[in-house]
């Protein structure tokens, strides 16, 4: 008797297990994306997403082995890939029904069925073709590690071809729904290899059903590299525009009229560029996050010669405020798409009077730009009576705003806050804007002038800040709790 051949080609084993592997990893990583609107982009919810994807390959390479040994192996290829290519399509329209509907009740279960139900099943690829290519004892360990090593290559792919590439150039609407018709081709081919016109059909209908998810109208005005961008008509007022980031309020521009100022923290922002500098006078600014670039286009209009530069990191974004907000860059407006922690450190030191920190990733704030580190880096770029201006947003018990205030009271000399006075009471949640300067801060001139903008906001410095803040530790690059610090559940230090 000759030798057993396999019964699969080498070949065709690569391309399965390289694939499928690939394909775990692009959903895992969208699945983050579009779970963000609705659970921000939160250490939980990386947590959340990455432990179902591991618990889905985990329970995928067993399943996978039982049927390698007690089924047809060959037989079960194709439905598992058109299977797993249904689910993918259908994922990003399931999730964003699940989190509009009900409160989101049914979020949680809808995203555990669209990553585990194709990740289980693309796992179970691997063992079931590493049954096919034995055909003798012998060759178990190359075999088993000729695809364990392609597999994970595979896994490395996808996780470097949809951070670099697709994410940034495809919606991730697309990118879903294309690899769930990727995934049902190749469930096709297999079946077209095998002769079965029953599978071949099914895979078929899975094509044209992803096909058809395809075609399904997005809630976007623009899916950028890192969000689903709307912009809305604010029906009071003709020439007012909200743009909405992931379902968040982010930005208010009246595309006529810079100097109008919607939000309670820009006017409190406002306030405290025109208490420190002088009325018209021209400044040298720099925005450490862009959105609808409000507080740019205020310092331009109503200081004249102001330069502002704005580290943005989401290049959609920027096309959206100028194709549909209607901003103008120019010599006095530069916006640079990077991210902020790095735009800041290719600025000349001690240049700025003013640095506004305003990047948010949800309602937090990436963590990197809260340590002591980041704003040393703040701190070295002021002039001497320059100011760092910080929109934060917290919870009670207000856990990370106070560790905010209190890593920049270990730098800086000087430091305000204002906020609703519900909010330093201890009643609520919301924005504060804090203050920070080498040189002396007039609270009085700061409460003065949100007075006369409206803002409602009161001013709290000194030993009421002291007492307010109390005993908290620095935020760090070794030590930044951002996410922990920002939930509701948050214990006082």
């Amino acid at each position: 008797m000759g030798p057993v051949e396999p019964a699969i080609g080498a070949g065709l084993a690569a391309a399965l297990v390289f694939g499928s592997s690939a394909a775990v990893l692009v959903v895992e990583i969208v699945a983050l994306r579009l779970l963000a609107p609705y659970l921000g982009l939160t250490l939980e919810t990386s947590t959340l997403v990455i432990g179902l994807a591991l618990a889905a390959i985990a329970g995928g390479s067993w399943v996978g082995g039982r049927w390698a040994d007690e089924r047809d192996s060959r037989a079960m290829l194709g439905p598992l890939l058109g299977t797993s290519g249904a689910v993918v399509a259908a994922t990003p329209f399931v999730l964003r029904g699940a989190g509009s509907a009900a409160g989101g009740a049914y979020l949680l279960l809808a995203a555990a069925t669209t990553i585990i139900v194709p990740g289980l099943l693309l796992s179970a690829v691997t063992p079931i073709v590493t049954k096919l290519r034995l055909a003798s004892l012998a060759e178990t360990g190359s075999v088993v590690g000729r695809l364990s090593g392609i597999g994970t290559t595979g896994a490395i792919l996808g996780t470097v071809l949809t951070g670099f590439v697709l994410i940034s150039r495809v919606p991730v609407t697309w990118i879903m729904v294309g690899l769930g018709i990727v995934l049902a081709l190749a469930g096709l081919v297999v079946e077209v290899g095998r002769r079965r016109r029953g599978g071949i059909i099914a895979a078929a209908v899975v094509v044209v059903g992803g096909l058809g998810a395809g075609v399904a109208p997005s809630a976007c005005d623009a899916e950028t590299a890192y969000h689903c961008a709307v912009v809305e008509a604010d029906p009071d007022r003709d020439t007012g525009r909200r743009l909405v980031l992931d379902n968040l309020w982010h930005s208010y521009v009246d595309i006529e009229d810079p100097t109008y100022l919607e939000f309670g923290y820009v006017r409190s922002l406002a306030a405290a560029v025109d208490a420190r500098f002088p009325t018209g006078r021209p400044i040298a600014a720099h925005h450490l996050g862009g959105g609808g670039l409000t507080l740019p286009r205020y310092l331009a209009e109503t200081r004249p010669g102001t330069k502002s530069t704005v580290s943005e990191i989401d290049p959609g974004v920027v096309d959206v405020d100028v194709e549909r907000l209607g901003l103008e860059v120019g010599p006095d407006l530069e916006v640079r798409v990077e991210d902020a922690r790095l735009g800041i450190r290719r600025v000349e030191s001690g240049s700025l009077d003013l640095v506004v920190g305003d990047a948010f990733g949800g309602v937090s704030v990436p963590w990197h730009l809260t340590t002591r580190e980041a704003l040393a880096e703040v701190e070295r770029v002021l002039k001497a009576d320059g100011v760092y201006a910080a929109n934060v947003i917290d919870h009670d018990p207000l856990a990370f705003a106070r560790a905010k205030v209190g890593t920049l009271t270990s730098l800086f000399d000087h430091v305000v806050v204002a906020a609703p006075p519900e909010v330093t009471e201890g009643r609520g949640g919301g924005n504060l804007v804090v203050l920070a300067s080498d040189a002396p801060l007039d609270p009085a001139a700061w409460q003065s002038e949100m007075d006369a903008l409206d803002v409602g906001w009161a001013v709290l410095d000194g030993a009421r800040l002291d007492a307010w803040v109390g005993d908290v530790s620095v935020l760090t690059d070794d030590y930044a709790p951002v996410d922990q610090l920002l939930t509701p559940y948050a214990t006082r230090s």
